[in-house]
Protein backbone atom coordinates (compact mmCIF):
# COMPACT_ATOMS: atom_id res chain seq x y z
CA UNK A 1 0.00 0.00 0.00
CA UNK A 2 1.47 3.37 -1.00
CA UNK A 3 1.42 6.35 1.30
CA UNK A 4 -1.59 8.71 1.28
CA UNK A 5 -1.18 11.60 -1.16
CA UNK A 6 0.55 14.84 -0.21
CA UNK A 7 -2.62 16.21 1.37
CA UNK A 8 -3.16 13.08 3.43
CA UNK A 9 -5.97 11.46 1.45
CA UNK A 10 -6.60 7.77 0.89
CA UNK A 11 -8.79 8.22 -2.18
CA UNK A 12 -11.52 10.59 -1.00
CA UNK A 13 -10.93 9.87 2.71
CA UNK A 14 -8.55 11.62 5.10
CA UNK A 15 -7.16 15.14 4.87
CA UNK A 16 -6.67 17.91 7.43
CA UNK A 17 -9.78 19.67 8.77
CA UNK A 18 -8.43 21.64 11.72
CA UNK A 19 -8.21 25.25 12.94
CA UNK A 20 -5.49 27.41 11.36
CA UNK A 21 -3.71 27.35 14.74
CA UNK A 22 -2.79 23.72 14.14
CA UNK A 23 -1.87 23.73 10.44
CA UNK A 24 1.76 24.77 10.90
CA UNK A 25 2.19 22.27 13.73
CA UNK A 26 0.79 19.42 11.62
CA UNK A 27 3.16 20.31 8.78
CA UNK A 28 6.07 20.35 11.23
CA UNK A 29 4.96 17.02 12.69
CA UNK A 30 4.79 15.45 9.23
CA UNK A 31 8.29 16.69 8.40
CA UNK A 32 9.69 15.40 11.70
CA UNK A 33 7.98 12.04 11.22
CA UNK A 34 9.21 11.59 7.65
CA UNK A 35 12.76 12.48 8.71
CA UNK A 36 12.58 10.07 11.67
CA UNK A 37 11.50 7.21 9.38
CA UNK A 38 14.78 7.60 7.48
CA UNK A 39 16.92 8.16 10.58
CA UNK A 40 18.79 5.04 11.70
CA UNK A 41 19.21 6.39 15.23
CA UNK A 42 15.43 6.88 15.61
CA UNK A 43 14.74 3.38 14.31
CA UNK A 44 17.36 1.94 16.65
CA UNK A 45 15.93 3.75 19.69
CA UNK A 46 12.35 2.78 18.88
CA UNK A 47 13.35 -0.86 18.25
CA UNK A 48 15.22 -0.90 21.56
CA UNK A 49 12.17 0.21 23.53
CA UNK A 50 9.78 -2.05 21.59
CA UNK A 51 11.95 -5.10 22.26
CA UNK A 52 13.50 -4.44 25.67
CA UNK A 53 10.68 -2.47 27.30
CA UNK A 54 7.40 -3.35 25.60
CA UNK A 55 8.13 -7.03 24.97
CA UNK A 56 8.27 -7.48 21.18
CA UNK A 57 8.16 -9.64 19.21
CA UNK A 58 4.83 -11.01 20.40
CA UNK A 59 4.01 -14.65 19.76
CA UNK A 60 1.78 -16.06 17.05
CA UNK A 61 -0.08 -18.75 18.97
CA UNK A 62 -2.00 -21.65 17.46
CA UNK A 63 -5.28 -21.91 19.39
CA UNK A 64 -5.73 -25.69 19.06
CA UNK A 65 -8.83 -26.21 21.21
CA UNK A 66 -10.61 -23.22 19.67
CA UNK A 67 -9.68 -24.50 16.20
CA UNK A 68 -11.12 -27.92 16.96
CA UNK A 69 -14.29 -26.28 18.26
CA UNK A 70 -14.69 -24.24 15.07
CA UNK A 71 -13.86 -27.29 12.88
CA UNK A 72 -13.21 -25.42 9.60
CA UNK A 73 -10.76 -22.79 10.88
CA UNK A 74 -7.17 -23.13 12.02
CA UNK A 75 -6.85 -20.12 14.30
CA UNK A 76 -3.65 -18.30 15.12
CA UNK A 77 -3.73 -15.50 17.69
CA UNK A 78 -1.29 -12.60 17.36
CA UNK A 79 -0.70 -12.02 21.06
CA UNK A 80 -0.57 -8.23 21.44
CA UNK A 81 -2.16 -8.77 24.86
CA UNK A 82 1.25 -9.95 26.08
CA UNK A 83 2.82 -6.51 25.60
CA UNK A 84 3.64 -4.23 28.54
CA UNK A 85 0.43 -2.39 29.59
CA UNK A 86 -1.68 -5.23 28.11
CA UNK A 87 -2.47 -4.12 24.56
CA UNK A 88 -1.12 -3.06 21.17
CA UNK A 89 -1.37 0.62 22.11
CA UNK A 90 2.21 0.89 23.39
CA UNK A 91 3.59 0.29 19.86
CA UNK A 92 2.18 3.66 18.88
CA UNK A 93 2.76 5.63 22.08
CA UNK A 94 6.45 4.77 22.11
CA UNK A 95 6.81 6.05 18.55
CA UNK A 96 4.84 9.24 19.08
CA UNK A 97 6.45 10.21 22.40
CA UNK A 98 9.89 9.75 20.85
CA UNK A 99 8.75 12.19 18.12
CA UNK A 100 7.55 14.59 20.84
CA UNK A 101 11.02 14.57 22.35
CA UNK A 102 12.51 15.36 18.94
CA UNK A 103 10.14 18.31 18.70
CA UNK A 104 11.20 19.43 22.21
CA UNK A 105 7.65 19.23 23.56
CA UNK A 106 7.41 19.14 27.35
CA UNK A 107 3.78 18.07 27.77
CA UNK A 108 1.85 15.08 26.42
CA UNK A 109 -1.95 14.86 26.05
CA UNK A 110 -4.14 12.02 24.83
CA UNK A 111 -7.71 10.80 24.69
CA UNK A 112 -8.79 7.33 25.74
CA UNK A 113 -11.91 5.16 25.69
CA UNK A 114 -11.10 1.74 27.13
CA UNK A 115 -8.20 3.32 28.97
CA UNK A 116 -5.52 1.20 27.30
CA UNK A 117 -4.24 4.05 25.12
CA UNK A 118 -4.34 6.33 28.15
CA UNK A 119 -2.35 3.85 30.23
CA UNK A 120 0.15 3.31 27.40
CA UNK A 121 0.58 7.07 26.95
CA UNK A 122 0.98 7.65 30.69
CA UNK A 123 3.48 4.78 30.82
CA UNK A 124 5.72 6.17 28.10
CA UNK A 125 5.41 9.74 29.43
CA UNK A 126 6.65 8.45 32.81
CA UNK A 127 9.47 6.57 31.08
CA UNK A 128 10.55 9.72 29.23
CA UNK A 129 9.97 12.14 32.14
CA UNK A 130 7.22 14.23 30.50
CA UNK A 131 4.07 15.79 31.94
CA UNK A 132 0.92 13.99 30.83
CA UNK A 133 -2.82 14.75 30.74
CA UNK A 134 -5.34 12.12 29.61
CA UNK A 135 -8.95 12.94 28.69
CA UNK A 136 -11.48 10.17 29.31
CA UNK A 137 -15.27 10.25 29.02
CA UNK A 138 -16.97 10.08 32.43
CA UNK A 139 -19.01 7.08 31.30
CA UNK A 140 -15.80 5.29 30.37
CA UNK A 141 -14.23 6.25 33.71
CA UNK A 142 -17.03 4.26 35.37
CA UNK A 143 -16.61 1.33 32.98
CA UNK A 144 -12.82 1.36 33.19
CA UNK A 145 -12.10 2.48 36.76
CA UNK A 146 -9.01 0.28 37.00
CA UNK A 147 -7.32 1.96 34.03
CA UNK A 148 -8.26 5.40 35.35
CA UNK A 149 -6.42 4.57 38.57
CA UNK A 150 -3.46 3.10 36.67
CA UNK A 151 -3.02 6.42 34.83
CA UNK A 152 -2.95 8.28 38.15
CA UNK A 153 -0.45 5.83 39.59
CA UNK A 154 1.81 6.41 36.58
CA UNK A 155 1.91 10.13 37.37
CA UNK A 156 -0.50 11.34 34.70
CA UNK A 157 -3.48 13.62 35.26
CA UNK A 158 -6.55 11.75 33.96
CA UNK A 159 -9.46 14.16 33.39
CA UNK A 160 -13.08 12.92 33.29
CA UNK A 161 -15.11 14.52 30.48
CA UNK A 162 -18.78 15.16 31.29
CA UNK A 163 -19.94 16.71 28.00
CA UNK A 164 -21.97 14.99 25.28
CA UNK A 165 -22.28 11.23 25.56
CA UNK A 166 -19.32 11.23 28.01
CA UNK A 167 -17.43 8.67 25.93
CA UNK A 168 -14.47 8.54 23.52
CA UNK A 169 -15.80 11.11 21.04
CA UNK A 170 -16.14 13.70 23.80
CA UNK A 171 -12.72 12.88 25.26
CA UNK A 172 -11.21 13.53 21.82
CA UNK A 173 -13.08 16.84 21.58
CA UNK A 174 -11.56 17.99 24.88
CA UNK A 175 -8.08 16.85 23.90
CA UNK A 176 -8.29 18.87 20.68
CA UNK A 177 -9.42 21.96 22.62
CA UNK A 178 -6.44 21.58 24.94
CA UNK A 179 -4.10 21.12 21.98
CA UNK A 180 -5.28 24.30 20.26
CA UNK A 181 -4.79 26.25 23.50
CA UNK A 182 -1.32 24.87 24.34
CA UNK A 183 0.07 24.16 20.90
CA UNK A 184 3.62 25.41 21.59
CA UNK A 185 4.40 23.10 24.52
CA UNK A 186 2.07 20.17 23.89
CA UNK A 187 2.19 17.02 21.78
CA UNK A 188 -1.13 15.25 21.17
CA UNK A 189 -0.72 11.46 21.05
CA UNK A 190 -3.73 10.22 19.06
CA UNK A 191 -4.47 6.59 19.77
CA UNK A 192 -5.96 5.36 16.51
CA UNK A 193 -5.63 5.66 12.73
CA UNK A 194 -7.99 8.64 12.88
CA UNK A 195 -7.59 12.40 13.17
CA UNK A 196 -5.98 14.85 10.77
CA UNK A 197 -3.06 13.95 8.52
CA UNK A 198 -0.36 12.82 9.33
CA UNK A 199 -1.87 10.91 12.29
CA UNK A 200 -3.59 8.10 10.31
CA UNK A 201 -0.31 7.51 8.49
CA UNK A 202 1.86 7.73 11.63
CA UNK A 203 -0.28 5.43 13.74
CA UNK A 204 -0.53 2.90 10.91
CA UNK A 205 3.25 2.91 10.51
CA UNK A 206 3.91 2.46 14.23
CA UNK A 207 1.31 -0.33 14.46
CA UNK A 208 2.32 -2.08 11.23
CA UNK A 209 4.92 -4.04 13.20
CA UNK A 210 1.99 -6.30 14.16
CA UNK A 211 1.41 -7.42 10.58
CA UNK A 212 5.09 -7.57 9.64
CA UNK A 213 5.80 -9.90 12.53
CA UNK A 214 2.67 -11.99 11.95
CA UNK A 215 3.45 -12.42 8.25
CA UNK A 216 6.98 -13.56 8.96
CA UNK A 217 5.90 -15.88 11.80
CA UNK A 218 3.10 -17.47 9.78
CA UNK A 219 5.39 -18.18 6.83
CA UNK A 220 7.80 -19.95 9.17
CA UNK A 221 5.02 -22.03 10.76
CA UNK A 222 2.90 -22.84 7.70
CA UNK A 223 5.23 -22.16 4.73
CA UNK A 224 2.47 -20.09 3.13
CA UNK A 225 0.26 -17.08 3.85
CA UNK A 226 -3.01 -17.24 5.84
CA UNK A 227 -6.40 -17.33 4.15
CA UNK A 228 -7.94 -14.70 6.45
CA UNK A 229 -7.02 -11.87 8.80
CA UNK A 230 -9.57 -10.82 11.42
CA UNK A 231 -9.42 -7.86 13.81
CA UNK A 232 -11.83 -5.64 15.70
CA UNK A 233 -12.36 -2.09 14.40
CA UNK A 234 -13.25 1.01 16.38
CA UNK A 235 -10.97 3.74 15.11
CA UNK A 236 -9.04 0.84 13.67
CA UNK A 237 -5.37 0.89 14.72
CA UNK A 238 -4.93 -2.77 15.66
CA UNK A 239 -6.71 -3.88 12.48
CA UNK A 240 -4.68 -1.59 10.23
CA UNK A 241 -1.55 -2.69 12.08
CA UNK A 242 -2.30 -6.27 11.07
CA UNK A 243 -3.72 -5.62 7.58
CA UNK A 244 -1.11 -3.25 6.15
CA UNK A 245 1.70 -5.79 5.69
CA UNK A 246 -0.67 -8.04 3.69
CA UNK A 247 -2.19 -5.36 1.44
CA UNK A 248 -0.47 -6.63 -1.72
CA UNK A 249 -1.19 -10.29 -0.93
CA UNK A 250 -4.49 -10.38 -2.78
CA UNK A 251 -5.34 -13.95 -1.82
CA UNK A 252 -5.33 -13.01 1.88
CA UNK A 253 -8.81 -11.82 2.81
CA UNK A 254 -9.12 -9.12 5.47
CA UNK A 255 -12.11 -8.81 7.78
CA UNK A 256 -12.65 -5.93 10.19
CA UNK A 257 -15.26 -6.48 12.90
CA UNK A 258 -17.20 -3.46 14.16
CA UNK A 259 -19.49 -3.20 17.17
CA UNK A 260 -23.16 -3.73 16.31
CA UNK A 261 -24.02 -2.91 19.93
CA UNK A 262 -27.70 -3.66 20.52
CA UNK A 263 -28.24 -4.23 16.78
CA UNK A 264 -27.56 -2.54 13.45
CA UNK A 265 -31.16 -1.38 13.13
CA UNK A 266 -31.58 -0.10 16.70
CA UNK A 267 -29.49 3.06 16.43
CA UNK A 268 -27.49 1.74 19.40
CA UNK A 269 -24.29 0.65 17.65
CA UNK A 270 -20.81 1.79 16.62
CA UNK A 271 -20.77 0.36 13.10
CA UNK A 272 -19.50 3.40 11.20
CA UNK A 273 -18.47 1.46 8.11
CA UNK A 274 -21.69 -0.55 7.84
CA UNK A 275 -24.14 2.17 8.87
CA UNK A 276 -22.26 5.46 8.50
CA UNK A 277 -22.14 8.20 5.89
CA UNK A 278 -19.31 10.29 4.48
CA UNK A 279 -18.56 13.16 6.84
CA UNK A 280 -15.91 15.00 8.82
CA UNK A 281 -15.04 14.17 12.43
CA UNK A 282 -12.00 15.07 14.51
CA UNK A 283 -9.98 16.48 11.65
CA UNK A 284 -10.51 14.02 8.81
CA UNK A 285 -13.09 12.88 6.27
CA UNK A 286 -14.30 9.32 6.68
CA UNK A 287 -17.41 7.23 7.37
CA UNK A 288 -19.22 8.53 10.46
CA UNK A 289 -22.48 7.98 12.28
CA UNK A 290 -24.66 11.06 11.94
CA UNK A 291 -28.28 12.15 12.19
CA UNK A 292 -30.38 13.33 9.24
CA UNK A 293 -29.51 16.95 10.04
CA UNK A 294 -25.77 16.22 10.07
CA UNK A 295 -25.16 15.99 13.81
CA UNK A 296 -22.89 13.28 15.22
CA UNK A 297 -25.00 10.36 16.41
CA UNK A 298 -24.13 8.85 19.82
CA UNK A 299 -22.44 5.49 19.39
CA UNK A 300 -22.91 2.44 21.58
CA UNK A 301 -20.82 -0.62 22.35
CA UNK A 302 -20.29 -2.68 25.45
CA UNK A 303 -16.58 -2.26 24.62
CA UNK A 304 -15.46 1.26 25.54
CA UNK A 305 -12.65 1.17 22.97
CA UNK A 306 -15.12 0.58 20.11
CA UNK A 307 -17.67 3.15 21.34
CA UNK A 308 -16.79 5.76 18.69
CA UNK A 309 -18.97 7.23 15.88
CA UNK A 310 -16.22 7.26 13.25
CA UNK A 311 -13.41 5.17 11.78
CA UNK A 312 -9.95 5.75 10.39
CA UNK A 313 -9.96 7.00 6.76
CA UNK A 314 -7.74 4.20 5.49
CA UNK A 315 -10.34 1.65 6.57
CA UNK A 316 -13.01 3.56 4.68
CA UNK A 317 -10.70 3.42 1.65
CA UNK A 318 -10.12 -0.34 2.05
CA UNK A 319 -13.89 -0.82 2.16
CA UNK A 320 -14.52 1.31 -0.93
CA UNK A 321 -11.93 -0.47 -3.08
CA UNK A 322 -13.03 -3.88 -1.79
CA UNK A 323 -9.69 -4.79 -0.24
CA UNK A 324 -11.25 -5.52 3.15
CA UNK A 325 -14.69 -6.63 4.27
CA UNK A 326 -16.29 -5.04 7.32
CA UNK A 327 -18.85 -6.88 9.41
CA UNK A 328 -20.24 -6.49 12.92
CA UNK A 329 -21.32 -8.46 15.99
CA UNK A 330 -23.65 -7.45 18.81
CA UNK A 331 -22.75 -7.00 22.48
CA UNK A 332 -24.03 -10.42 23.52
CA UNK A 333 -22.02 -12.19 20.83
CA UNK A 334 -18.87 -10.45 22.07
CA UNK A 335 -19.62 -11.48 25.66
CA UNK A 336 -20.16 -15.08 24.55
CA UNK A 337 -16.86 -15.04 22.64
CA UNK A 338 -14.97 -13.66 25.63
CA UNK A 339 -16.19 -16.58 27.72
CA UNK A 340 -15.47 -19.05 24.94
CA UNK A 341 -11.84 -18.04 24.51
CA UNK A 342 -11.29 -17.93 28.26
CA UNK A 343 -12.63 -21.46 28.70
CA UNK A 344 -11.14 -22.93 25.51
CA UNK A 345 -7.64 -21.44 25.67
CA UNK A 346 -7.17 -19.92 29.13
CA UNK A 347 -6.91 -16.47 27.54
CA UNK A 348 -9.23 -13.67 28.66
CA UNK A 349 -9.42 -11.12 25.81
CA UNK A 350 -10.49 -7.51 26.05
CA UNK A 351 -14.13 -6.86 25.14
CA UNK A 352 -12.88 -5.08 22.02
CA UNK A 353 -10.90 -8.13 20.91
CA UNK A 354 -13.84 -10.39 21.78
CA UNK A 355 -15.73 -8.88 18.82
CA UNK A 356 -13.12 -10.36 16.47
CA UNK A 357 -13.27 -13.72 18.24
CA UNK A 358 -17.08 -13.69 17.98
CA UNK A 359 -17.00 -13.36 14.21
CA UNK A 360 -14.98 -16.58 13.89
CA UNK A 361 -18.13 -18.60 14.63
CA UNK A 362 -19.86 -17.00 11.63
CA UNK A 363 -16.80 -17.31 9.39
CA UNK A 364 -16.41 -20.98 10.27
CA UNK A 365 -19.92 -21.69 8.95
CA UNK A 366 -19.23 -19.88 5.67
CA UNK A 367 -15.89 -21.33 4.56
CA UNK A 368 -15.45 -24.50 2.55
CA UNK A 369 -12.79 -26.94 3.59
CA UNK A 370 -10.09 -26.05 6.11
CA UNK A 371 -8.94 -22.42 6.20
CA UNK A 372 -6.33 -20.60 8.26
CA UNK A 373 -6.87 -17.30 10.03
CA UNK A 374 -4.79 -14.84 12.03
CA UNK A 375 -6.74 -12.93 14.66
CA UNK A 376 -5.22 -9.84 16.23
CA UNK A 377 -5.61 -10.41 19.97
CA UNK A 378 -5.30 -6.69 20.55
CA UNK A 379 -5.62 -6.60 24.34
CA UNK A 380 -6.28 -8.54 27.49
CA UNK A 381 -9.49 -8.43 29.46
CA UNK A 382 -8.36 -7.53 33.00
CA UNK A 383 -9.78 -4.04 32.54
CA UNK A 384 -13.27 -5.41 31.72
CA UNK A 385 -13.85 -7.64 34.74
CA UNK A 386 -15.99 -5.04 36.50
CA UNK A 387 -18.12 -4.47 33.39
CA UNK A 388 -18.80 -8.13 32.60
CA UNK A 389 -19.26 -9.51 36.10
CA UNK A 390 -22.55 -11.39 36.12
CA UNK A 391 -23.00 -11.15 32.33
CA UNK A 392 -21.10 -14.33 31.42
CA UNK A 393 -21.94 -17.71 32.90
Amino acid sequence: MSLPDKKGYFGEFGGKYVPETLMALLEELENVFRAARKDKSFKKELTHYLNEYAGRPTSLYLAERLSRHLKTLKVYLKREDLLHTGAHKINNTLGQVLLAKRMKKTRIIAETGAGQHGVATATVAALMGLKCVIYMGAEDVKRQALNFYRMKLLGANPVPVNSGSRTLKDAMNEAIRDWVTNVDSTFYVIGSVAGPHPYPLMVREFQSIIGREARRQFLIKEKRLPDYLVACVGGGSNAMGLFHAFFDDRKVRMIGVEAAGLGLNTGENSASLEKGELGILHGSKSKILETRDGQIKPAHSIAAGLDYPGVGPEHAYYQKIGRAQYVSVVDQEALNALGLLAQMEGIIPALETAHAIAYLEKLARKVKGQKSVIVCLSGRGDKDMGSIKGLIK
